[in-house]
């Protein structure tokens, strides 16, 4: 039978349902098609209960969902939450859909993942970009300063919503209080994509969540921080400068019509933990990422960030001033069984969870010191990925380029042409090109950089980027 161990089914409706389909499992003539059956293709289908006609009937008459998606929006002090099984990729897309649309300015941040970028040829925008500020000790992002969005709004008055990603990819927070009191002076919508934030606001040592700060439209992600499915992610709103009608609307447009229950009930669940149990999984979370952290500072030259505007479960660390190629230790640490969430030559991130303690944090930290100590070298100069430094150049609207015509060039011969895709490193996936944007020297550079520091290069049309699709002439 399948187990409930810390008793969250009272509280979660959505996970309730599924834990009966599996105690009383019906004999169904609904898809999917695998029928419950594991015999057929193995347990990889084991526990795929759909919500139609499964975690609640095919008319929906239990309102297993809405119920669950209420008690999400308590929890977050939302007025309305909408659940997605497509991920932050779909939840921002919707939230892009949300707030504007028929060839409208919205003022973006440059550091969003390209989810977003694609919400904006879907919705027809055009992006007014904006940079953050990029620490001059690690060549990494800060948050967008207020001040730069109040000069975008200020030269783009007719500008219909702010977008700006935080934490970022690496873990450092902005200003998102002085983001929404710039954007609410000018009457429009702050949004966040805070995929990497779902325990945000729910410990005492970490920052208040971005609703709790003023922002309007949050999209986080349940299976990033919290311990929810892959692809389980939640749209919270405050609906005083969203429109929910056009909010619904925007989450159906691009949601399948078959959920997984399994994510459903996975969210449900996650939130129920967070709202009984997480302030204490997440403060043993903490102190044990505190003392890795404490250890790695004690190596010689490398930078760990720290602080209080950085997110306390991020573990980033920037290995340059050591001369270690964070290639190299990624490759240590899979062999170990130990694979991180990012690693370049320069910069390594380790995604910590309310899911560790000291007793998977400690063999990481004695992982990360050994194999820094194998693999030192001669420090080398501090940069930074160099696409936080591109600054992009709209030739036209990103909707516009992409159903362009376009042709594929040389990679040298596009420089000046107009971006017809988008390319992006990935990890992290924010664009260093996007469609309808000019082809610069430096946005090549920062792609051949990012190459060579052994980054995939992302979406392009051609991988090996010998080639690159440009509006034709």
């Amino acid at each position: 039978m399948p187990a409930d161990p810390r008793g969250l089914r009272t509280d979660a409706p959505l996970l309730d349902a599924w834990l009966r389909q599996r105690e009383h499992p019906p004999t169904p003539f609904t898809i999917p098609g695998h029928k419950q059956r594991t015999d057929l293709v193995g347990d990889v289908v084991a526990g795929d209960v759909p919500l139609y006609a499964g975690l609640d009937t095919m008319k929906l008459t239990t309102g297993v969902l809405v119920e669950a998606e209420r008690r999400a929006a308590r929890l977050w002090g939302a007025d309305v939450c909408r659940f997605s099984t497509g991920g932050a990729t779909h939840a921002n897309q919707a939230a892009v859909l949300a707030v504007a649309g028929d060839g409208a300015e919205v003022v973006v941040s440059r550091t969003l993942h390209r989810s977003v970028l694609v919400g904006l040829v879907l919705a027809g925008l055009t992006p007014v970009w904006v940079r953050p500020d990029v620490d001059a000790t690690t060549g990494l992002p800060a948050g967008v300063s207020p001040s730069t969005v109040r000069r975008a709004l200020a030269e783009h008055p007719r500008a219909r919503a702010v977008l700006v990603g935080d934490p970022s990819y690496v873990g450092t927070t902005g200003d998102v209080a002085g983001l929404a009191a710039v954007a609410h002076e000018h009457d429009v919508p702050l949004v966040v994509d805070a995929a990497w934030a779902a325990h945000f606001g729910f410990h005492p040592d970490l920052p208040r969540h971005a609703l709790q700060l003023g922002a309007d439209l949050v999209v986080t992600s349940a299976h990033k921080t919290l311990p929810a499915w892959s692809q389980a992610a939640l749209v919270l709103a405050r609906t005083e400068r969203v429109d929910p009608a056009r909010l619904d609307a925007a989450v159906e447009a691009g949601a399948t019509t078959s959920p997984a229950g399994a994510v459903l009930a996975s969210t449900d669940a996650a939130r129920a933990l967070l709202e009984r149990d997480g302030e204490e999984l997440l403060g043993r979370a903490i102190e044990a990422t505190a003392r890795v952290r404490d250890r790695l500072r004690g190596v010689e030259g490398l930078v760990v960030l720290d602080g209080p505007d950085v997110d306390p479960l991020k573990l980033t660390i920037v290995l340059s001033g050591a001369g270690v190629d964070g290639n190299a230790v990624e490759a240590d640490l899979i062999a170990q069984g130990m694979p991180v969430e990012s690693a370049d030559r320069d910069v390594l991130v380790a995604v910590v969870s309310l899911a560790d303690d000291a007793s998977t944090l400690e063999p990481l930290g004695d992982a990360l010191l050994a194999s820094v100590g194998r693999h030192r070298g001669a420090p080398r100069a501090v940069t930074g990925p160099a696409m936080y430094r591109v600054e992009p150049v709209v030739a036209m609207s990103p909707r516009a380029a992409w159903f362009a015509p376009h042709e594929a060039v040389p990679l040298a011969a596009a420089v000046g042409r107009v971006c017809a895709e988008l390319v992006a490193p990935y990890p992290p996936g924010i664009p260093v090109l996007a469609p309808g944007e000019l082809v610069t020297q430096d946005s090549l550079d920062a792609l051949d950089q990012a190459r060579r520091a052994g980054v995939r290069i992302a979406y392009a049309a051609d991988p090996s980027l010998a080639t690159l699709r440009v509006v034709s002439r």
